[in-house]
């Protein structure tokens, strides 16, 4: 009786307690880091087609007096070009465009990533807020470093028919660094929003097609989603795309001998105080349509670049992660 009676007593009943699940593993920033400069490769590559044959056509429509091209559309370049230099003749200058792409996919995804995992509650889990706030993060970063830099000298060289190099230069020694960065603001905001909205996006239909990582994204779906993502963000920041263009744009001098004055050449970006005016002059004079000139073939471009690059990164993501190295 008394045997009974201490082994029920509270001193002997074992207590047994939930074990508590360990934290979530960060993942390795490498693998999407080099995951992104891989599929912001492809993802140039296979668009650059479509970019040659834009560019072309935008040039052409900005000559004074030169040689009408023999074609008129996208489809009609495309067409010509392979029936008359062949295939890889669509390919030129895409060089220049990889050596920025890859490393700007790379800090994208990759700094994405590393905000993504510093965001992550108890659970390892992400609002649709929290994944906005990374791709964002990721966004500013990309432009700072990388877009707002290249582009700007790219479109004041293209003005001053100059190579990069030479352009880079005469840039430096007639404007200093802030004309290297001319515009960042707005190339800042326009990035930002982007790829937050893109990454937002992504990774809740991620999340819903997956049932939160019990299924396995397949290729497929990985298209789809970054084609959504693409349309989405287009559709959500075209506006910052219309105000980066503006800023972009190059306002230089040139001494005319003849009356020994200096007059003023190139586009209209001085007519705004900064970025926030040239939003509200545009509103106040041309509406918000204006707001939204473009959008179409910018969606045209966007929507299977995002496809791909999604579909590639996430493709290239589960095969890395068969390696040790980036585990």
């Amino acid at each position: 009786m008394s045997s009974s009676a201490s082994s029920n007593s509270p001193a002997t009943i074992a207590t047994t307690t939930e074990p508590t699940a360990p934290p979530p593993k960060k993942k390795n920033p490498w693998t999407p880091m080099a995951a992104g400069c891989i599929a912001g490769g492809i993802e140039a590559t296979c668009v650059w087609p479509m970019e040659f044959i834009k560019t072309q056509l935008q040039l052409h429509s900005k000559a004074a007096g030169g040689a009408p091209l023999p074609y008129n559309g996208m489809i009609s370049g495309l067409s010509y070009y392979v029936r008359t230099t062949g295939f890889l003749s669509l390919y030129r200058g895409l060089a220049p465009t990889l050596i920025g792409s890859i490393p700007k996919a790379g800090i994208r995804f990759g700094l994405n990533a590393i905000i993504k995992d510093s965001l992550r509650d108890a659970d390892g889990k992400l609002t649709p807020g929290k994944n906005f706030v990374a791709g964002l993060g990721a966004g500013v970063s990309e432009a700072l470093i990388i877009v707002a830099p290249v582009e700007t000298v790219k479109t004041k060289c293209i003005e001053l028919n100059m190579p990069f190099v030479g352009g880079f230069k005469h840039i430096l020694a007639t404007e200093g660094i802030g004309g290297v960065y001319q515009g960042a603001a707005a190339t800042a905001l326009k990035q930002g929003s982007n790829q937050g909205l893109r990454f937002m996006w992504f990774n809740e239909y991620k999340r819903i097609v997956t049932e939160d990582g019990e299924k396995k994204l397949t290729p497929l779906m990985g298209l789809f989603g970054g084609m959504s993502a693409g349309c989405f963000s287009t559709i959500g920041n075209n506006p910052f795309d219309v105000v980066k263009s503006i800023f972009r744009s190059f306002h230089y001098k040139i001494h005319t001998r003849r009356c020994g004055k200096t007059r003023m050449q190139g586009t209209h970006a001085s007519q705004y105080a900064n970025t926030l005016d040239c939003f509200k002059q545009i509103l106040t004079k041309e509406g918000v349509g204006a707001l939204y000139a473009g959008v179409v073939p910018r969606l045209g471009r966007v929507v299977p670049g995002q496809g791909i690059i999604f579909m590639s990164f996430e493709t290239i993501v589960q095969n890395l992660e068969k390696f040790t190295i980036f585990q």
